[in-house]
């Protein structure tokens, strides 16, 4: 593949300059995650990392929205489907009763953003429109993340009675009271409040949000990689020891406690919820 086409048909790569720019191209469903996306933004962060041109690397979203979360109803939902894997993880096609979603979500998102929070460059996400649920854990992992002023935030996951999205690092990202705040009402986030709390490193007018973006992408570049890179691991020990792995361990337990409880009551995973309802919800809460 040459820079500029397609990892696949849902993620575009781009490098020039020292900046890798990672795109989510399905704007039709708002970026909605399915597995095909997930496997491909990890061959995307792949390629940019084993590319020592490479200084820094931009994840953005096509169109409206940066990504309204996890696929839970277009048609072109893969939960079923296998992929080749790169890391030592089993798949989940055909495994009985709560296995079967653990071991998917154990790899497709969990320990996918957990690697990518690992990834030895500088990321930013660059974030306009929707970024809700699975769209906060791909914002998350990034180093920064620089906002349109018509970004919002939300994870409306409460109401499907699950304790958040998988990569739960939502006391990290922001005061534990108000992370709680967050998740009880699961009301939209502004980019102005996700700034004021420490969430976004930079709120920009949407029309000027790529120059912003780059502007910092361009500034970083210029900074020696391995610096970059010992001290992005040491800030990364830092919320380590402070708890966030294994913090994280315990609520994608939690999580899957209640994926089982929803299909023991309700016989839905999501306790009946769907895209239309979660997003009926979004507009309900501005």
């Amino acid at each position: 593949m040459e820079d500029g086409q397609p990892v696949a048909d849902v993620v575009q790569y781009e490098a020039a300059n020292g900046v890798a720019t990672v795109t989510m191209t399905r704007p039709k469903y708002r970026n909605a995650q399915n597995s095909k996306m997930t496997y491909a933004l990890d061959a995307a962060f792949r390629r940019a990392v084993d590319d020592d041109a490479v200084k820094v690397i931009v994840l953005r979203g096509a169109g409206d929205h940066f990504s309204a979360g996890h696929d839970i109803g277009t048609p072109e939902r893969d939960v079923n489907q296998s992929f080749p894997r790169v890391h030592l993880w089993y798949d989940h096609v055909g495994k009985p009763g709560g296995e079967f979603q653990y071991a998917r979500e154990q790899e497709v998102y969990l320990g996918m953003c957990r690697r990518w929070r690992e990834i030895p460059k500088p990321t930013i996400a660059m974030v306009q429109g929707a970024c809700v649920a699975g769209g906060l854990m791909l914002a998350w992992v990034c180093d920064l993340i620089v906002a349109a002023d018509n970004a919002f935030f939300a994870d409306p996951v409460v109401r499907m009675g699950i304790p958040g999205v998988e990569y739960f690092a939502h006391a990290f990202e922001m005061h534990p009271r108000i992370a709680k705040e967050f998740l009880f009402l699961g009301e939209r986030m502004s980019a102005a409040r996700a700034y004021d709390v420490g969430m976004v490193n930079r709120v920009a007018p949407l029309d000027r949000l790529a120059e912003e973006t780059y502007a910092v992408a361009a500034r970083l570049a210029e900074m020696p990689g391995l610096g970059l890179t010992l001290t992005k691991q040491a800030i990364n020990h830092v919320e380590d020891l402070r708890g966030k792995r294994t913090a994280m361990d315990a609520a994608f337990a939690w999580h899957h406690f209640a994926h089982a409880h929803n299909q023991l009551v309700s016989g839905d995973l999501l306790a009946g919820q769907n895209a239309r309802s979660m997003a009926q919800s979004q507009r309900e809460g501005q």
